[in-house]
């Protein structure tokens, strides 16, 4: 159920790192947990984030949660089309990204979990 190629956070975000470059959005358990989003709030380029520091927020009809950037990097791209359309989150989680971060540190990724790892922990 949870792509082998992506690491994941125990706050339910994932991450794919590719090409210098990391992609970071929520898992389809936060989305179910959430319900039917409806606005996500993103950072501004150029933002510098912390590894576990939050970088925006995400709402749906149930409630508003923060979102843990799961790697230290500067923000390169937000992904303007969950502006219009926050629902995708809700569709295709794990290609709905978030924000494209230049990673400062990589081998933060070496910290996360696995697919495996994660499915045993979003039961």
């Amino acid at each position: 159920m949870y792509p082998a190629d992506l690491k994941y956070t125990r706050d339910h975000e994932w991450v794919r790192l590719k090409d210098g470059e990391a992609a970071v959005g929520i898992t389809d358990f936060a989305q179910r947990q959430l319900g039917d989003i409806v606005f996500i709030e993103l950072p501004a380029v150029g933002r510098t984030v912390k590894q576990g520091e939050v970088f925006g927020t995400i709402e749906s009809v149930k409630a508003v949660s923060e979102l843990f950037s799961p790697v230290s990097g500067e923000v390169l791209a937000v992904n303007a089309d969950l502006a219009a359309h926050p629902e995708t989150v809700n569709t295709k989680p794990h290609d709905a990204w978030m924000i494209r971060l230049r990673p400062s540190a990589p081998a933060e990724a070496g910290t996360l979990l696995d697919a495996q790892a994660y499915t045993e922990i979003a039961k």
